[in-house]
Parts: C-alpha cells; structure tokens; sequence
C-alpha cells in the first residue's frame, strides 16, 4: 500500500486560509469523523452536541467556528464555515487519480468525432459522428457520446454513463456511472383510445461546474431545451423530465422527481424524495424538506415542507379518515358560525 502524502498543518492554512491556532508543523494526511480520527488526520466540529465527541477525538487537528476557538486544547483552524472548510480540505488531500490521455484500443471512435490531445477515452466507449470532447476530459469504459453531443474541458464521465445526440455537458462537471443525459422525454398524446408518441427535438443542456449522481436521468426537451444551469449539483436516482430549468447553484438530493416545464430557481435546496408538479416556478432561494410534494409555483423564498407524519398503520388509518371529512366538517364548522352571529344578533 502506498503511503499517504502528509502535509504540515501551517502549509494547509497557507494554501486554504483560516486562523491557525497551536502547532503549525503537526502533520496530516486524512480528514476524519471526531469518533474514528487518528493523530495523523484533521476533524471538525459544526454543531454544539457534538462536543463531548471533541474531547474526546484522538485527531491530530480540527476545524472550528468562531464561537467554538476555545472548546479544544488541539491544534486548530478557525473558519466561519467550518464544514466549508472542512470540505475544501478534503479536496486538497484526496485529488482525483491522475489518467493518461488517449484512447483505449477497444473504443468506438467515429473519424468525424474531434477528440482533444489531452482528453482520455476508456475502454469500450462509443463517440459518435460529430461528437466533440475537450481537453482533458475524462470518458469512462463503456459510455456512449452520440451523435454531435459535445463534453467540454475538464469534465469526468464515470464508466456507462449515456449522452444523447447533439446534448451537451459544459465544463468541470462529474457524471456518476448510470446516468442518462438527454433521453426523450414522456411526450404522448392519446388519438383514438391509442396514445401517439410526440417526437422530442429539443436538447438537454448541462453548464459548467455540475454534478449528476448516479443513475439519474434528464430527459431531452421537447420542443425547447432541457437546461442545467452552472454549479448545480443532483444527488443519485433524480428523474428530470422534459423542459424543465433549474437555475444555478442549485443542489437536489436522491429520488426528487420534477416534472416536465417545471422551473427551479437559483440556490434552491430540494430534499430527497420530493416531487416537484409540471408547469410551475420555483422562486430562487427556496428550500423544499424531504417528501414534500409541490403543487403550485412558489413565489417566495423561504423553507416550503408538507410532509404527513407517520404514525401506527391502525393509527393511520383513523386520521386518515378524518382527513377525507375535512371539507364537509370546514362547511358545518362555516355554517354554525353563520348561525352563533345571526343568533347574537338577534339577541342585542
């Protein structure tokens, strides 16, 4: 096994910033939980009830708050976003492997595709007529690049990942094994009891800085583009349908649907498994909580959630029942508070 790079705890500061208290020439190699940590890696701390954890930590150096430079006698980085720093940290340490340029033996190169000199193209892959890939671009075993798609500089697609004909992924982005980029959209129309499938000519549009999980799939547009906007970031098993937007910076965890047309604004948060209506806007600056299904357009930012506590399933389904009354008891509740003012009423 290769023995880790360490670095000296003041050369991280240097490189990364932040205050440094304590000894400046303790080493690292790793970051760690505040439970597993060894002398040799960094920790941090981001919330109060993780204290005891703290004093208790065998790392060799951790990163705190402000509010928290004093709860440890340990060499320490000051930040006012310790988990920011914690994560710019991580990225220092652990650099993605280096590849070597070129193209594996066993691909599928098409003479009309334009592959940069820097670029890298793994075993099996298939790059199709026209299709463009950047400079040091990474395409992993077995993906397929179609026809006139186009990958641009920097950007890493893990092995099978899919990118339709003429769609394209913008630059720096990371495409996690699975995933489909451009596929049709569920474009029906129903003719005579037979549904007719409606042709999907539009393209999905990736920007810069973004990264796509696993197995998640965004459809091509319809008619319009599917567009991903800079620094936007989806979790594992997303589906996007045709035509939808989401703006930039935007971070989406596993399993949120959203439907075609919808529109997600800038530096949104959408937690797992919510499900996002068609034909609706999503204001910029929005957090939708975990299960929440969105039926209209949100024109505020602010923190939206609507999930059904669980409960015992007889339980369950009792409240569940009187959910089904609440419009009949909302119009008996109206009309006996009609009758209590006319009644007073009556009575002054």
């Amino acid at each position: 096994m290769t023995k880790r790079k360490s670095f000296r705890l003041g050369d991280i500061v240097k490189q990364l910033g932040g205050e440094l208290i304590g000894d400046a020439d303790v080493r690292i190699d790793q970051v760690a939980t505040l439970e597993s940590a060894r002398p040799t890696d960094i920790t941090f701390l981001t919330q109060p009830r993780f204290l005891p954890q703290l004093g208790q930590t065998q790392a060799g150096a951790v990163i705190l708050g402000p509010e928290a430079r004093d709860a440890s006698s340990l060499p320490r980085i000051i930040s006012a976003n310790p988990y920011a720093y914690f994560a710019r940290v991580s990225a220092f340490l652990n650099p993605p492997a280096a590849i070597e340029p070129g193209i594996h033996e066993s691909a599928v190169v098409d003479k009309s595709a334009r592959i940069a000199g820097s670029a890298s193209i793994g075993a099996c892959a298939v790059i199709g007529k026209h299709a463009q890939v950047a400079d040091h671009a990474i395409i992993g075993p077995g993906c397929f690049i179609g026809e006139a798609a186009s990958i641009g500089a920097g950007s890493r697609l893990h092995a099978n990942v899919t990118v339709y004909h003429d769609c394209r992924i913008g630059a720096r982005c990371i495409v996690h094994s699975g995933a489909v980029i451009g596929s049709d959209g569920f474009g029906i129309a129903k003719d005579d009891g037979v549904w007719r499938k409606i042709p999907q000519i539009g393209r999905a549009l990736i920007g810069d800085d973004v990264e796509i999980g696993a197995n998640t799939t965004i459809d091509r547009g319809a008619l319009d583009d599917t567009v991903i906007e800079d620094g936007v970031k989806l979790d594992n098993q997303i589906q996007i349908a045709h035509n939808v937007r989401i703006g930039a910076c935007t971070a989406i965890a596993g399993c949120v649907g959203i439907a075609g047309s919808a529109r997600i604004g800038r530096h949104c948060m959408l937690g797992g498994a919510a499900m996002i209506l068609g034909h609706i806007t999503i204001a910029d600056h929005v957090t939708v909580s975990a299960g929440t299904f969105i039926m209209k357009s949100i024109d505020e930012p602010g923190t939206y959630t609507g999930v059904y506590p669980f409960s015992s399933h007889p339980r369950w389904l009792k409240n569940a029942a009187h959910l089904r009354q609440l419009d009949d008891l909302a119009k008996r509740i109206h009309e006996l508070e009609r009758r209590l003012v006319q009644t007073e009423r009556n009575h002054s």
